[in-house]
């Protein structure tokens, strides 16, 4: 899981930009400020896109509306960055979601690392690289939209054109193999 920052003007035009007057927000990634909305993606280790949100770019990754949203209906294992660390830890364990996530500095693990969480944790840069063909290759990413509704199709169209490229990023996981073999 990840977001991706989708800037819709350069920050310094901000206060005079009027297509998203009432829905972009002003919103701080690594990258530094920027003027826009959010994509949150959840992926699998085939790189498909399981669940996707729009937000505002002040929404905070760990926000409980928008991770309950996200992870309804999904079990298994989740790896995301320190951003998406939350008291909900416990309810998507339960839930039979388990979040692997890097741990802070100040903050106590609920669960042993064990050497495949942390080898799992290391496939989310899979989630990085699909951002990064939603933008080059699909352009997500576009600041002259005229109106909101050519912007949110826009959006969607390359979320879609994404799904149907025939090679995606992956995660490769040895056993995966063997236990089709076996399972069959």
């Amino acid at each position: 899981m990840d977001s991706k920052k989708l800037p819709v003007c350069h920050i310094n035009r901000q206060h005079s930009h009027r297509v998203f007057k009432d829905w972009a927000k002003k919103g701080k990634t690594s990258t530094g400020w920027f003027f826009g909305f959010k994509l949150h993606l959840v992926i699998n280790h085939l790189g498909q896109i399981v669940r996707f949100a729009f937000s505002s770019a002040r929404m905070a990754d760990n926000n409980h509306s928008l991770l309950l949203f996200l992870f309804s209906q999904l079990n298994g294992k989740c790896a995301g960055d320190k951003g998406y660390y939350t008291k909900l830890f416990d309810h998507f364990y339960e839930k039979g979601l388990q979040l692997i996530l890097k741990p802070k500095r100040n903050t106590k693990r609920k669960l042993p690392a064990l050497p495949t969480d942390i080898q799992f944790h290391r496939g989310r840069a899979v989630v990085e690289s699909t951002n990064n063909i939603l933008q080059s290759v699909c352009n997500i990413e576009h600041t002259r939209h005229r109106k909101p509704e050519n912007a949110i199709s826009h959006m969607l169209a390359a979320i879609i054109a994404y799904q149907a490229l025939p090679v995606k990023p992956h995660v490769f996981i040895p056993n995966a193999i063997n236990y089709l073999k076996e399972a069959s």
